[in-house]
């Protein structure tokens, strides 16, 4: 029984060491476009990973400007 124990445990503890959390990261930026689809600014590019992906995502959302018809977005690359 004690055996059977250690082998479990043994099995466990490997599984768990050679489980791989690999990130989700993506480069991201904002980004203002004319009515005409040219670039207008662009911010700075920053690396976002997982959980700050999503957040900067929802905390960014598409916005077009009713006056000037520039719209600004999040632009994101691997």
């Amino acid at each position: 029984m004690k055996r059977k124990l250690l082998i479990a445990a043994t099995f466990l503890f490997i599984a768990c060491t050679f489980t791989s959390c690999k990130k989700h990261c993506e480069f991201c930026k904002l980004v203002t476009k004319d009515s005409g689809g040219t670039e207008v600014s662009s911010g700075t590019e920053a690396e976002y990973c997982d959980v700050e992906l999503s957040a900067f995502k929802l905390a960014n959302p598409t916005i077009k400007n009713p006056v000037t018809g520039n719209t600004t977005s999040v632009e994101c690359h691997e």
